[in-house]
């Protein structure tokens, strides 16, 4: 079992960054796959990235890529979201998420119902 915490949320302004932090308790942070979601006012929550276990494979949504970077520290079993050039329609809750997978170390998911473990999430907020 995992538990995710997140934390680098805040308010900021148009074109400006973040880093968004994931730590993850356990001893087998190297296992997982590692997913980042956000979530809204009014909508549901939707995929930002993903990377797998081994940190080499990642993939983005259409909205993030060139902007936000997803990567991972398995030594401090961290994973992180770098997001710059922010944009008002960032604004939401940021979700880190856990996957098993030992299987394979290329794998990850862009889907929510793969994820077994989540985080409570950290509020960012873009003012135009």
């Amino acid at each position: 079992q995992v538990q995710l915490a997140e934390s680098g949320g805040g308010l900021v302004q148009a074109g400006g960054s973040l880093r968004l932090s994931c730590a993850a308790s356990g001893r087998t942070f190297s296992s997982y796959a590692m997913g980042w979601f956000r979530q809204a006012p009014g909508n549901e929550r939707d995929f930002v990235a993903a990377i797998s276990r081994s940190g080499y494979n990642t993939y983005s949504a259409d909205s993030v890529r060139g902007r936000f970077t997803i990567s991972r520290d398995n030594a401090k079993n961290t994973v992180y979201l770098q997001m710059n050039s922010l944009k008002p329609e960032d604004t939401a809750v940021y979700y880190c998420a856990a996957k098993y997978a030992d299987w394979s170390s290329t794998y990850y998911s862009v889907e929510q119902s793969e994820y077994n473990y989540w985080g409570q999430g950290t509020q960012v907020t873009v003012s135009s």
